[in-house]
């Protein structure tokens, strides 16, 4: 299926420079054409050539002996390019196409007038420069009515010069409808119109009109009721025109009175006068409350003064008493760190933590073997269990008030009956408390009870920066809180006489 070509939807006569719109372009050249070439139609014209066309002249073909025996000589170049490296063409390109992009703008102009009546914008370096689009109709009827304009078409290399300079008749453009599939010669301007794409450069075959019925267009009278009625707003345009130089030249000639503005100037600068004085008014106020704050604050700058030299006195007075508590500090530190090792060491001794020598990492309390969190072996004595982890209990208990580390899980030594309870996790408060035995006690809740237990040794032993490696290892990780809770290289104090009295007393 063919597509209808494109058609002007106006008419010749009826073209105007209202109409106009946009303007382009194309194949900007700075270089003069070079004429006509010589074609056959030239030939034809010369005597001479055709004298000579008549004269049959044939040359012979070389034999490939005659070739041979040529003289060698180098062949012809067809470019002065041919062995330059890839860089020296690529800046040689360059250059040329550098050569061809220019600045450039135009000017319309019409007859009458001085003053181009539209400039466009410039257009930087551009071989086809497409302009901004324009709207003429806010000109007078003078000029968006013209159908003949001049426009010239301004280029720059080292200063803006012009380049073309055309009389346009737009009754006499040739419609192409678009800019595409155009061969336009060099320097060809091309006009945008409220209908299409025109130009005077290319010529195209005319657009047939397009079949329909006969319209019935307007009667002779109302063309020329239209035409008195466009003559009468023109002379009425005129009027207006004349009036308002009448008026401009009166109101040029008549003396101006300044009265009234200087009655308007007085009452302004007397409003700015009242206006001022109740501003002075408020700054007064505003700098008697200023200078009371002032005062205020010198008050109590000389109050804080006061109290800043009894406190400095104070200071002074206890920088004395500081040293001898720092003192006193270190040295009821190091009796307490001291206390502290000899009470881990008597525990060590209580409650013997020894390895069993049949399995590895298989140690006794007091004598009573406890697994590592292991109890599923039938031939387990859970008495035994239940004693021993009694024991650990109790110990764990004691070196929680002696380390003054106050653990998660609070245990109740019950000797072979202790519990322990989790105050953490969200349970029922009849289900917090767990055993630390094994007869008569649900098997998950022991052994919930032993994991917390653990627990509790861990918190110990991160309390002396140690770092537990496997929290099921119930008597290794105790063994090693004690054994570093009462390790230093002094010697153990001895025990104070009086129990705690004693030690407070001493």
């Amino acid at each position: 299926m063919t597509t209808e070509p494109a058609r002007p939807l106006l008419l010749p006569q009826n073209r105007r420079l209202r109409h106009l719109q946009g303007v382009y372009i194309r194949n900007i050249t700075l270089s003069r054409p070079r004429g006509k070439t010589i074609d056959d139609a030239g030939l034809n014209k010369s005597p001479q050539k055709l004298e000579a066309l008549r004269e049959p002249q044939l040359q012979h073909s070389h034999s490939s002996t005659d070739l041979r025996s040529r003289p060698p000589g180098a062949r012809r170049q067809s470019t002065h390019w041919v062995g330059a490296s890839p860089d020296y063409r690529q800046k040689k390109l360059e250059d040329v196409i550098d050569s061809r992009m220019v600045d450039t703008f135009f000017s319309l102009h019409v007859e009458g007038q001085e003053q181009p009546v539209y400039i466009s914008e410039v257009v930087n370096k551009a071989m086809n420069a497409t302009f901004r689009f324009f709207d003429l109709n806010d000109f007078a009827p003078a000029v968006t009515r013209l159908d003949t304009f001049t426009i010239r078409v301004w280029v720059k290399r080292n200063d803006f010069i012009p380049l073309i300079e055309e009389k346009v008749n737009l009754q006499a453009l040739q419609f192409i409808g678009t800019l595409e599939n155009h061969p336009f010669p060099p320097n060809c301007i091309v006009f945008h119109l409220v209908d299409g794409i025109y130009t005077a450069e290319l010529t195209s075959r005319p657009v047939q009109p397009r079949p329909g019925p006969t319209l019935p267009t307007s009667s002779y009278n109302a063309l020329m009721r239209l035409s008195n009625l466009d003559e009468s707003i023109q002379d009425a345009l005129a009027t207006r025109e004349e009036l308002a130089n009448q008026i401009n030249a009166i109101l040029r000639d008549t003396p101006v009175d300044k009265a009234p503005q200087a009655q308007e100037e007085a009452a302004l600068a007397t409003s700015f006068t009242a206006a001022e004085r109740r501003l002075l008014k408020t700054s007064i106020r505003r700098r008697a409350e200023l200078k009371s704050s002032i005062l205020a604050r010198h008050e109590a700058i000389k109050i804080g003064g006061e109290v800043q030299s009894h406190a400095q006195e104070d200071v002074s007075n206890a920088q004395e008493k500081l040293e001898e508590s720092q003192k006193l500090l270190q040295s009821t530190s190091e009796r307490i760190h001291g206390q502290r090792r000899r009470i881990c060491e008597e525990l060590t001794q209580i409650f013997h933590i020894d390895p069993t020598p049949q399995a590895p990492l298989l140690f006794t309390i007091c004598g009573l073997p406890l697994p590592n969190t292991s109890f599923n072996d039938n031939d387990i004595d859970e008495d035994v269990i239940s004693a021993a982890l009694g024991f650990v209990a109790r110990l764990v208990d004691m070196l929680q008030y002696y380390l003054s580390v106050p653990i998660p899980y609070p245990v109740y030594p019950y000797g072979s009956r202790s519990t322990i309870r989790d105050p953490i996790s969200i349970l029922a408060d009849n289900q917090r408390l767990f055993p630390l035995y094994m007869k008569g006690a649900v098997r998950f809740r022991f052994d919930y009870g032993v994991f917390l237990l653990n627990k509790d040794i861990e918190a110990l032993a991160e309390s002396q920066g140690l770092k537990v490696i496997d929290i099921r290892h119930t008597l290794p990780n105790l063994k090693y809180v004690l054994y570093v809770a009462s390790a230093g290289t002094s010697e153990l104090p001895a025990r104070k006489a009086g129990g705690v009295r004693g030690l407070l007393a001493g």
